[in-house]
């Protein structure tokens, strides 16, 4: 299976927003293969703080607005900084606190899922 250009392209946006401002530990799920999912992908990082959660948000939607002329159609956790969803439909982001990813562990419940981690690159 192939990814379609408007969702290919959004993989690579939200890639690079989160890469911008040192966003850390990025995980791929590809749920295309899994009956009954959500989206097609879900993209998992995580920053160092609160307000690094917040800079990697508006980052991403900064990018995805100015490359692609598209805005999430939901956003929520940026009160706290801990945790913060972004869905863009096809695609939804999970950015968290270190410490809060590793209790809640998304990954291990999309075990089916293809996982693809990207290398830090600083």
């Amino acid at each position: 299976m192939t990814k379609n250009n408007s969702t290919d392209d959004l993989l690579t946006c939200i890639i690079k927003g989160i890469e911008d401002v040192k966003g850390l530990d990025i995980d791929i799920l590809d749920l295309r293969e899994i009956d009954n999912r959500v989206c097609d992908y879900f993209v998992i990082c995580n920053g160092t703080s609160n307000t690094q959660v917040n800079a990697i948000v508006n980052s991403i939607q900064k990018g995805v607005s100015r490359e692609l002329k598209d805005k999430p159609w939901h956003v929520e956790g940026t009160e706290n900084g801990e945790w913060v969803l972004m869905d863009y439909v096809s695609i939804v982001v999970h950015v968290f606190q270190k410490h809060i990813r590793e209790y809640y562990n998304i990954e291990s419940l999309w075990g089916d899922a293809k996982i693809t981690s990207l290398e830090n690159k600083f």
